[in-house]
């Protein structure tokens, strides 16, 4: 999950606005609007609660009427889920985007390619996902396409950072590789929901720091099939 360089990550392209409860928009100028609309709500929630963003301020923010909010989304819920659907989407294309560098063998490395592509998903979503996660106190449904992607990130990371581990007891290593992602993901979910220190979402530290949590439960998995 290597970080790159591209304009307006995550945001919808043209095939994007195919979402359930949010109505096509043929023209561009329309379009822009549905696209507007979903920025501003995006960055609105890095400062309040689902339950706090309103249509009204949203729509103020981005300088249409309340109408205009509703021809293009069903409800507040439909406008809710496109977000969701948007950060996942840019989750997918990331974890797809997934590559070994050439010059890149090393554990250490590896391990910070595969953090590193984590921490600036989430960052760049940072909103998005705490209101997912609070909302899933009362709709378990809307984390639902996070946990699987979770899962999508293990997967994908799994031959990226396998063959760095050496020949032999491949079930525990991939066993392994999950955990530690297990650990990465909890430890950054706790971060965006709670922030209870010392290092936050924000920390170059915080990305540092994970890497090499991985890289030694990795190579403390290696140390189990080394002779002695």
């Amino acid at each position: 999950m290597q970080a790159r360089t591209r304009p307006s990550s995550g945001d919808p392209g043209s095939r994007d606005f195919d979402l359930p409860g949010v109505a096509p928009s043929r023209q561009k100028r329309s379009r822009e609007t549905t696209l507007a609309l979903l920025r501003a709500g995006a960055d609105m929630l890095r400062t309040r609660s689902f339950a706090e963003l309103s249509i009204e301020a949203l729509c103020t923010e981005v300088g249409v009427t309340v109408g205009a909010f509703y021809s293009r989304f069903e409800s507040k819920e439909a406008y809710f889920g496109a977000l969701m659907a948007l950060a996942a989407r840019d989750g997918e294309q990331r974890l797809g985007e997934i590559r070994r560098p050439l010059s890149a063998t090393d554990l250490d490395k590896l391990c910070q390619i595969v953090v590193s592509g984590i921490v600036a998903w989430m960052r760049h979503h940072e909103g998005v996902l705490r209101a997912a996660l609070q909302h899933d106190d009362t709709r378990p449904d809307k984390w639902t396409t996070f946990k699987a992607l979770a899962k999508t990130t293990a997967e994908r990371a799994t031959p990226l950072l396998l063959p760095a581990m050496g020949k032999g007891r491949g079930a525990a290593k991939t066993r392994a590789i999950a955990f530690g992602l297990q650990v990465v993901l909890g430890t950054l979910v706790n971060a965006i929901l709670n922030d209870p220190g010392p290092l936050s979402l924000r920390s170059k530290e915080m990305e540092t720091r994970l890497a090499f949590c991985l890289s030694v439960l990795l190579q403390a998995e290696i140390g189990q099939s080394t002779p002695r």
